[in-house]
């Protein structure tokens, strides 16, 4: 009996020196933080991974105070999860800015056309003699203009939400041009 309360006393001092003495797990901390940093400097991981960097956030948040509180396992495992979410931002950003480099292009190729139609509608309303104020859609007809070029400039800057903003802007100005010379030629023609 003596001798498995002596074992039993040993195991015990042993089990609370193992557990009282761990190490912090330092340089997977310092990895997840490195990780988060790189994250939040990467410009397409926070445009386009928002939620994947806002994990990352957490977990590194997570992991000082589980270190803090001596929970090491715990800082340990929110360490990996940290670093997993920044690459994953990381990954996320890329792939983001690449279909938002797709899109803008897209969107810039669609509008060429457009604008020549608008124009060549323009021409032949105002040959037409249609009753539209023309003073006003030359005015939209140039903003359109000037936002498309606007979207160019900014899709090589590689700033493509800005591209595809301006893009829209320009589309949206288009289509109410063509939608007054459509109603007026309509119009026209019904009183014929």
């Amino acid at each position: 009996m003596k001798q498995t309360f002596h074992t039993l006393c040993i195991a015990l001092v042993l089990a609370l020196i193992a557990t009282g003495c761990g190490k912090p797990p330092t340089e997977e901390m310092n990895n997840a933080t490195e990780a988060v940093t790189r994250a939040e400097n990467d410009s397409n991981a926070v445009t386009y991974a928002g939620n994947s960097l806002t994990r990352a956030k957490d977990a590194l948040s997570r992991m000082n105070s589980e270190a803090a509180s001596k929970r090491y396992d715990s800082a340990r495992s929110y360490a990996a999860e940290a670093i997993a979410a920044a690459e994953r931002a990381i990954s996320e950003g890329r792939t983001g800015a690449e279909r938002a480099k797709n899109e803008a292009a897209a969107f810039i190729a669609d509008l060429k056309p457009l604008i020549a139609e608008t124009e060549q509608g323009i021409n032949a309303a105002r040959a037409a003699r249609l009753p539209l104020d023309f003073e006003s859609i030359d005015n939209d007809f140039d903003t359109a203009c000037i936002n498309t070029e606007q979207a160019e400039v900014a899709y090589a800057d590689s700033r493509y939400g800005d591209s595809l903003d301006r893009g829209r802007a320009a589309r949206v100005g288009l289509n109410s041009i063509n939608q007054q010379l459509s109603t007026a030629t309509m119009a026209v023609t019904r009183r014929k």
